[in-house]
């Protein structure tokens, strides 16, 4: 299902999906923003320092559901969370957009709508 998505999107989520979260730092331009759960991260450090937060406590599991570009520069895929969180399945909206080195820009991250 990733088979067309670019290749930045599809190392970020089999690195993310894998338990290799920091790794996949590289996907990510210096300069690009992350918003996730409503809260906003800027620049490599302080997303580094995200995907290196603990989850909480819960363990989960990460599918995803569907995949597609809405442009050159730009890609939409919704995977399902399940786990022991409250309310144990969500599924989310992961929006990415690339520059022109094919790196990620902007990666927002809400429930599906």
């Amino acid at each position: 299902m990733l088979a067309n998505s670019p290749d930045a999107v599809r190392a970020y989520l089999a690195l993310t999906i894998a338990g290799d979260r920091t790794a996949a730092i590289v996907a990510f331009a210096d300069d690009a923003h992350v918003t996730d759960d409503g809260h906003g991260h800027d620049g490599v450090t302080a997303i580094r320092a995200w995907l290196d937060r603990p989850a909480g406590g819960y363990t989960f599991t990460t599918t995803p559901l569907s995949a597609r570009s809405t442009s050159d520069t730009e890609a939409l895929v919704t995977c399902r969370v399940e786990g022991n969180f409250p309310g144990g399945l969500v599924d989310l909206e992961y929006r990415f957009t690339l520059d022109e080195t094919r790196r990620i820009t902007r990666l927002v991250i809400e429930p599906q709508r």
